[in-house]
């Protein structure tokens, strides 16, 4: 029997018909997918892969758009090309994911608490430097989050002199950080 005979009989389910043209297009859909894909091993999966949809979906094939030999290498085809394309692909995905990796390394939390600790202690001691009223207003607006007006009403000054004492309080700190402020 002729191919066409055979993929007509297999989508009617004939088991022992889809021997028969497994026997036929086995070689052919094997050389085409290994000359695509190339590697060995996924050129074997991609051949089973078309075979099997060849089973399940020998209904689809039309006798009169052409031969069950090109229908069915048209299948191995696009098969093979999609797993070409997918493995590209998954390559280049692997490729930004290293090169991202390569640019931003891994993130150390031991030695950011370790510095953020040191730096918050560096900041104490300078606050520590400061006087008494410049640390106040300094420590209202800078870490309770008031505005200088705010500032000004919760310790019952002008605010020209909050102003001020802010002024001096950060000069002071910036000096002591080493302009780092």
């Amino acid at each position: 029997m002729e191919a066409d005979e055979l993929l007509v009989l297999v989508a009617g389910g004939d088991q022992k018909a889809f021997e028969e043209l497994y026997g036929l297009v086995s070689g052919p859909v094997f050389g085409l997918v290994r000359r695509v894909v190339r590697d060995p091993a996924q050129s074997e999966e991609v051949a089973q892969e078309v075979l099997l949809e060849l089973w399940r979906s020998a209904a689809r094939f039309d006798p009169g758009r052409g031969s069950a030999l090109s229908w069915v290498l048209t299948l191995a085809h696009r098969r093979a090309v999609d797993r070409v394309r997918s493995a590209r692909a998954a390559g280049e995905r692997e490729q930004r994911e290293a090169r991202r990796a390569a640019n931003n390394p891994a993130f150390d939390h031991v030695a950011e608490e370790v510095e953020a600790g040191l730096e918050r202690e560096w900041v104490r001691r300078c606050l520590d430097r400061l006087t008494a009223l410049q640390r106040q207003s300094v420590t209202l607006a800078y870490y309770d989050g008031y505005t200088y007006r705010e500032v000004a009403d919760r310790l019952s000054l002008p605010l020209g002199t909050v102003k001020t004492r802010m002024r001096d309080g950060l000069t002071q700190l910036r000096k002591c950080l080493g302009g780092v402020a």
